[in-house]
């Protein structure tokens, strides 16, 4: 086996890179890639296309997908759990904002 280049490290920490394709990310999720297109059009996650065109998704989108399909499957309208997600996320982001904030100000 040989050693990983620093490269390649970078992208197994990264939650952006794009590293699963459509039919491995529906197996992680146990979803169809039908749900995985429709979360695409409802604008919750816009996976990046790969050279051949195909849809690849990162770590990050696997979780708000999986986030969407915990919610669709307690019986939340699809556009209603993606409006839901959209701002959990802004919440999260403003919490460690403020938090980061109020460190740097003791």
């Amino acid at each position: 086996m040989g050693q990983v280049s620093p490269a390649s490290a970078d992208k197994f920490d990264d939650d952006d890179y794009p590293a699963y394709s459509m039919g491995r990310a529906a197996e992680i999720l146990d979803v169809t890639p039908a749900f995985l297109r429709s979360l695409g059009a409802a604008k919750l996650i816009e996976p990046q296309r790969s050279n051949g065109g195909h849809r690849r998704y990162s770590r990050y989108q696997l979780r708000l997908a999986a986030r969407a399909r915990e919610l669709v499957d307690r019986g939340t309208a699809l556009e209603s759990a993606c409006r839901i997600i959209v701002l959990e996320d802004q919440l999260a982001e403003a919490l460690q904002l403020n938090a980061e904030l109020t460190e740097r100000d003791s």
